[in-house]
């Protein structure tokens, strides 16, 4: 199928590893251009240089997305470099889930404020694209309550909620907006791996729970963000994807 994809641009926070990473390979893999940030030169470097590969433009930059002032920036020299901006993938989180007074705050700056900022600063850009579309990876545990509850479920629920309103607000201007939720999804050196390393208990718990028998991948996610993303699913906005091979149990009637 034809996602409709070449020559638009993509931005895209938390694009050197795991399900971001993945993401941006598959929109440069379909003609997409793709903008994307990450905490650590190194990765971003070695992130760059393979998705360049694909013979699209490619953008790289250094940026935690807690730092209000560094996101507007980069999302307005993105445009500048790519020619503007039609799809915005809101990826990243501070993955927080311990109760405590400091991950409920970088929970909120990352998880939350992160993909409000990052929105808040492409939205002139999507309404000048003919194909708009934004978004935003929460999780089964916004879904949901499970081990996870407590700071890192509760945004990973407000930003399911923020890009539902989002979804109302911006339809009549042609903004499509979704949501991603993933399930356990395992990759090396993501949560999964240094859980099954550090607390086995855990992991082999949460196995237990995948009626698949297995966790999912990146690409597995990366998919179902793309396809929303494009053109394709051009009458799909305010819906909650979910991609968890049944692990979760909720029906949405």
């Amino acid at each position: 199928m034809d996602l409709q994809l070449s020559g638009l641009t993509a931005l895209v926070t938390g694009g050197t590893k795991g399900i971001g990473r993945a993401t941006c390979e598959l929109f440069a893999r379909e003609g997409a251009n793709v903008a994307f940030c990450a905490r650590s030169a190194t990765d971003v470097a070695e992130a760059e240089a393979a998705l360049s590969a694909y013979g699209t433009k490619i953008s790289g930059t250094v940026l935690d997305v807690a730092d209000a002032a560094g996101v507007s920036a980069w999302v307005d020299a993105s445009a500048a470099a790519m020619g503007g901006i039609d799809m915005v993938v809101c990826n990243v989180s501070a993955l927080a889930i311990p109760d405590t007074p400091e991950n409920w705050e970088i929970s909120f700056r990352t998880d939350l404020m992160g993909s409000v900022n990052t929105v808040n600063a492409a939205l002139p850009y999507l309404r000048k694209s003919s194909a708009p579309s934004i978004v935003s990876v929460s999780s089964v545990s916004g879904r949901e309550a499970d081990f996870a509850a407590g700071p890192y479920g509760t945004f990973k629920t407000a930003l399911a909620g923020y890009t539902g309103g989002l979804a109302l607000q911006l339809a009549p201007e042609g903004i499509r907006c979704n949501v991603m939720s993933p399930g356990n999804t395992y990759f090396p050196g993501g949560v999964w791996a240094n859980i099954e390393a550090g607390n086995p208990d855990l992991f082999n718990m949460a196995m237990g729970m995948n009626p698949t028998g297995r966790m999912g991948k990146p690409e597995e996610m990366a998919t179902a963000i793309v396809f929303l993303s494009s053109p394709v699913s051009s009458f799909t906005t305010g819906t909650n994807l979910v991609v968890d091979g049944a692990l979760t149990r909720g029906l949405d009637l």
